[in-house]
């Protein structure tokens, strides 16, 4: 489809930056027309974009933007990403065609998160243009992120280019704007467990060797597990079962295998690498032959409370008049890559149609969010 038409004379108005980048397709992996519309709004506000393409399939080829403007005071980096889930069938209105119905702005990535990104931009164009501003912006959070973000940052390395300060838009509000900021997040690893055996037939089961009564016992003794109880940032780490798969269609076999797939969520009590070894364990026990693989997606990691989630609280307050609660709710985010260079929190739109059908973002808020981040950049550079 052709590049959505942009009125620079509108820009960087938020609600029609944010209409600009729906009506542009972006279902992750994102390249190409989304990242026209986002850099045709940043140049003419001072900012060099830098653009770049990674990977292949399956991952890629995936789009980043790296945008930059300023170079006095603290270096605040504003991180999101353009990429969205796919739209699914049954809208109201199309997934990529923006319609305000009421006080309503609809189009997939109205919160989650293209609406933030209009909001960020919106803000630095009020603000002078003397301070250190950079935008990290990916097409690769929705999906794997193997060339998002942890792309951006190595190309930042490459640049010498380190924020001190980083604000992920991610929807974060929960029941109204402003009511909730993220200080961090929990770790999410997969594992896989194949467990063998001997198909045989069920009259001659001293012929066979079912491997179901291995795996079974093995997935009681996990799903029993108290990893811990959590902390004073975290709620308790859990594992769940997410699968269990013979492949077997048949009623009078007994199947050569059976295979199991659980999902960790864990907190900084625990150590990835240990707590896969843990399981590993356990599954050895019932059934030694078993073969288990672990994939971390992200660690656990904390911002401590301090001089940023400060910040933005007192941004929070004097725009929205909310004090917002500290959390570390919630899935994984490109925070747990962004952690590594300086302080992150996240902050956003309020997360109710996120990833849903008629996904609707309200134009008050999307005002209200320009007008908090607007006040997030000129309490750095005071």
């Amino acid at each position: 489809m052709p590049p959505p038409l942009i009125v620079e004379s509108l820009l960087p108005d938020v609600v029609e930056l944010t209409k600009a980048l729906i009506a542009a397709e972006s279902v992750t992996p994102a390249r190409g027309a989304v990242f026209d519309v986002l850099e045709a709004a940043l140049v003419p506000l001072g900012f060099a974009v830098e653009r770049f393409v990674e990977g292949a399939a399956p991952d890629g080829p995936v789009e980043n933007l790296l945008a930059t403007r300023g170079s006095i005071g603290p270096h605040f980096a504003f991180a999101g990403h353009l990429d969205v889930v796919p739209a699914g069938e049954g809208w109201a209105s199309g997934a990529f065609t923006p319609e305000v119905r009421g006080d309503l702005l609809y189009g997939r990535g109205a919160v989650d998160m293209k609406g933030a990104i209009a909001a960020f931009v919106a803000a630095a164009a009020r603000v002078p243009v003397e301070g250190k501003i950079s935008l990290i912006i990916t097409g690769d959070e929705e999906g794997p992120a193997t060339f998002g973000t942890p792309k951006l940052i190595q190309r930042m390395a490459e640049r010498g280019i380190r924020p001190d300060l980083c604000l992920v838009g991610e929807p974060t509000s929960a029941q109204r704007l402003g009511d909730t900021i993220k200080i961090g997040r929990r770790g999410s690893a997969v594992i896989w467990i194949d467990v063998p055996g001997k198909q045989g037939h069920v009259a001659y089961p001293h012929l066979a060797d079912n491997p179901i009564p291995r795996l079974v016992a093995a997935l009681a003794e996990i799903d029993g597990l108290v990893l811990d109880q959590g902390n004073a940032w975290f709620q308790a780490s859990n594992v769940e079962v997410t699968d269990i798969f013979t492949g077997n269609p048949a009623t009078n076999v007994i199947p050569g295998n059976a295979s199991a797939r659980l999902s960790v969520r864990f907190n900084d009590i625990q150590n990835s690498p240990e707590l896969i070894a843990r399981i590993e364990a356990i599954v050895h026990r019932h059934a030694p032959g078993a073969n288990v693989m672990g994939k971390v997606y992200g660690e656990a990691f904390l911002t401590q409370p301090g001089a940023l989630s400060a910040l933005v609280a007192a941004a929070i307050e004097a725009k929205l008049g909310v004090t917002p609660e500290l959390s570390t709710s919630g899935g994984t985010s490109d925070a747990r890559y962004l952690v590594k260079l300086c302080p992150v929190v996240e902050f956003g739109l309020i997360n109710a149609t996120m990833h849903k059908l008629d996904e609707a973002v309200a134009l008050a808020d999307l005002a209200a969010l320009a007008d908090v981040y607007e006040e997030v950049l000129r309490r750095v550079a005071a």
